[in-house]
């Protein structure tokens, strides 16, 4: 699936242009879950963990969780990472996008910003989440290596919240 399909992933994620040292990709997860309940995880800056495996703990060092907000993140042990700074670039809550760019911290991804939207499903009252980023590619790796690294950490995170709001989804179902 490509970034710059309008039609497979809307018009939030479409890419200009990347420099030769910069790869994308996109990865979603359908969810059988309602758009509103997949949201109320998702737009939730200051507590990614509650859907995030790799997330340890997290600390908004700066604003309320809106846009402009940057959060400290503890990243669980065993990743190539410690911690992560990252900021809110956009949240809107109408349209179901979330911004994120990674501003610092001790890992590899350097210029690193991921779109995040919502979708309704055609049938089902099933939610389609989407995720595209891009990122530079470290000067010890390749594309390839990079987008597997991302995409297999976004994977994880989709597929816990897929599993997530499903559970809490199958509870509010008289």
């Amino acid at each position: 699936m490509s970034p710059n399909d309008n039609k497979t992933t809307g018009h939030h994620h479409r890419l200009l242009s990347l420099s030769p040292k910069q790869c994308s990709s996109t990865v979603s997860q359908s969810i059988d879950a309602p758009l509103p309940l997949v949201w109320s995880l998702v737009r939730k800056f200051d507590n990614p963990q509650a859907y995030k495996l790799f997330v340890r703990s997290c600390d908004l060092s700066s604003g309320d969780g809106g846009a402009g907000s940057v959060r400290e993140l503890t990243v669980v042990s065993g990743l190539p990472a410690g911690s992560s700074t990252e900021r809110l670039d956009r949240l809107d809550d109408d349209s179901h996008v979330m911004v994120v760019s990674i501003i610092g911290g001790d890992h590899k991804l350097v210029n690193y910003q991921s779109t995040t939207s919502l979708h309704r499903a055609e049938k089902g009252g099933r939610t389609v989440v989407m995720e595209s980023y891009v990122v530079d590619i470290p000067a010890d790796s390749c594309e390839k290596d990079t987008c597997m690294f991302t995409d297999t950490i976004i994977g994880c995170n989709l597929k816990s919240l897929a599993k997530i709001t499903e559970k809490m989804a199958s509870r509010e179902v008289p």
